[in-house]
Parts: C-alpha cells; sequence; structure tokens
C-alpha cells in the first residue's frame, strides 16, 4: 500500500491531468478538439506565468500572495498610459510595476527577517487598494481593440501569442534549474538556508531577486491580459491566487521549500486550466470551481504529508529546520 501510495505521489500529474482529460472528454462533446484545447492552454497561460513566479520562490522557501493584485494593478498602469506614451511604452511600464512590486516585497521580506506569507499578505492588500484607487474601483479601457484581436489569433490551430509565451518561459526555466550553477543555488537555499550560507551561497541575493522574478512575471501577466481584453480592472486577478498556488503545487513542488520543477509546475498549470475549461464548459458556476481547486489543493498537500511523513525516520524534523541533503527536481 505504501509503494502504490509513493508511486502515485511520484507521477501524480501525470495521473491527474490523464484523468483530466479522460472524464472531460466524457462529458463535455468536442473536448480534445485543438480549437477547445487552444482555448484552455490560452487560459491557462495566465496562471502559468504568475506560477512561473512562484515555483522559483516555493523553491527557495518562500511564498508570494500578492501575484493576483500585482496582476491587477500592472494591467491598469499599462491600460492608463496608453493614451499618453503609446502601447508598447505602457507594456513596458506595466511589467516594471509588477517588479518594482515584487522588489518591495523581497527588500521587506530579506531587510526584516519577515514571514513572506505574512508580508505578502499585508502587501496584497496594498497592491488591490491602489488599483481600485487609481481607477476609482471603476474598469479603464485601452485604445487599440484590434490590438486585442491579434493577440487572441490562434496559430497553428492551438498557441496565441500569450500562451506560446508561456511554454518558452517555462523550458527556459527548467534549463535554467536544472543547468546552471545559481539554478541548483535556488534548491540549496529552499532546502536549507543556513547550510546554504555557511557554503558561501548569498541567499539573501537570491531571495530577494525571486521575489522581482515572481513580481515581473505577475506584471506581465497582468499586462498581456489587459491587451488581449483591451481593458484594466481592480477586481482582476482576485481569483488567481488560489489556483495559481494548486497548479505549482500539483506539479509536485514543495510548500516546504528545497524542491520542485518547472516541468512538473507546466502539468499542474495545464491540469488546472482543463479543469477550469470543462467546468466552464458545463456552466458550472466560478464559486464552486473554486472548491474544486481547493479541495484538489487540500488533496495533494495531505497525500504529500502522508507519504512524506510515512517515509520519514521516527524523531526527524521538517524540511526546513533539519539538515537534510540538497535536494534538486520534482517528478513529473
Amino acid at each position: 500500500m505504501m509503494r502504490l501510495l509513493v508511486l502515485a505521489s511520484q507521477y501524480r500529474v501525470l495521473i491527474i491531468l490523464g484523468l483530466t482529460l479522460v472524464v472531460s472528454a466524457l462529458v463535455v462533446p468536442g473536448y480534445l478538439a485543438p480549437s477547445t484545447l487552444g482555448l484552455g492552454l490560452d487560459r491557462a497561460a495566465t496562471i502559468g506565468l504568475i506560477a512561473i513566479g512562484l515555483t522559483l520562490l516555493l523553491i527557495a522557501g518562500q511564498i508570494d500572495l500578492s501575484g493576483g493584485a500585482v496582476f491587477a494593478l500592472a494591467g491598469i498602469v499599462s491600460v492608463i498610459l496608453q493614451r499618453e506614451i503609446g502601447i508598447l511604452p505602457a507594456a513596458l511600464v506595466g511589467i516594471l510595476v509588477g517588479a518594482v512590486a515584487g522588489a518591495i516585497n523581497g527588500a521587506l521580506v530579506v531587510g526584516l527577517k519577515v514571514n513572506s506569507l505574512v508580508l505578502t499578505l499585508a502587501t496584497m492588500l496594498i497592491f488591490r487598494s491602489l488599483a481600485h484607487w487609481v481607477t476609482n474601483s471603476q474598469p479603464v479601457t485601452g485604445t487599440d481593440i484590434m490590438l486585442s484581436l491579434a493577440l487572441a489569433k490562434i496559430y497553428l490551430e492551438i498557441f496565441t501569442i500569450r500562451s506560446a509565451l508561456f511554454i518558452v518561459l517555462i523550458v527556459l526555466l527548467h534549463v535554467w534549474l536544472t543547468r546552471t550553477i545559481p539554478g541548483r543555488n535556488v534548491f540549496a537555499v529552499g532546502s536549507n538556508p543556513a547550510a546554504a550560507k555557511e557554503s558561501g551561497i548569498a541567499s539573501d541575493r537570491i531571495v530577494f531577486l525571486g521575489f522581482v522574478f515572481a513580481g515581473t512575471l505577475a506584471g506581465l501577466a497582468g499586462v498581456l491580459q489587459s491587451l488581449v481584453t483591451n481593458t484594466g480592472s481592480p477586481v482582476f486577478g482576485s481569483e488567481l491566487t488560489v489556483a495559481v498556488i494548486a497548479a505549482v503545487v500539483v506539479g509536485g513542488t514543495r510548500l516546504e521549500g528545497g524542491r520542485g520543477s518547472a516541468l512538473g509546475t507546466l502539468g499542474g498549470v495545464l491540469t488546472i486550466g482543463s479543469l477550469t475549461i470543462a467546468m466552464e464548459f458545463q456552466s458550472i458556476p466560478a464559486y464552486v470551481q473554486q472548491v474544486v481547486s481547493g479541495l484538489i489543493l487540500i488533496l495533494l498537500v495531505v497525500l504529500d504529508r502522508a507519504v512524506t511523513t510515512k517515509g520519514r525516520a521516527p524523531g526527524t524534523r521538517p524540511a526546513l529546520v533539519r539538515d537534510k541533503p540538497i535536494t534538486q527536481g520534482g517528478n513529473v
């Protein structure tokens, strides 16, 4: 039984993705058609871009709950500035807003030595309030609806510009994490921060840059969303946080840090995206979709905890406080 649990945990993202596709194909006519899969991939790309940054942070032993608020704020800034400086410069400023928000998170976490969960919960409220203040809590519209149509166009029957960008970035993250020394250092920091620091690794700099990276990706996702919809809104991204965390954890990245993979996150994002599209085709309300994402997250955390606890020798301590060997990668 224990062996089956371990195998199920190792290949859980493939099992869950396969089950999701099979069940969805049975209940939704035409679900496996390229146009439907392309729509699902494009929707998943929004979650995926934010999940790329969160994957890096979780491997480093940190978390960022402000991604959804940064997503909204960056999109609003890029839309508001379009009439003043043009679409492309405005988009770059929007992405820069995400990077600055990430830098604020990183500086506060590293400088004040505070828990990233609590800190980013506070900045999430601040960034969201800024988005409401800038817009008077009203949606703002952009200047070029034709650009929105071009960005939403499907190429090769399955890829949009946004989904292609997500695939490219997740592959680049995989290569960076598995083939470079800085990438392997991220695992070292998340696995045992004290040992990593003693080994000469600049843990604080890695954590700070991890937050900047996560903020930049959230800003990029927000700007792309605002361009595709030709709209910026303070309520955009309010339901993304749970879906993003669920996608990353489904992919095998540990909340305790030190373990995870970009390809696992790709599988998790595709699972959440497939599930979301299937539920939308069945007209299931958004709040029920949130419940399903939450239940999947709870199930996977409990399964992971059960396997980890049973496989650990009695008396040993959790990952973040025990001197364990530095681990790398995850299971797809």
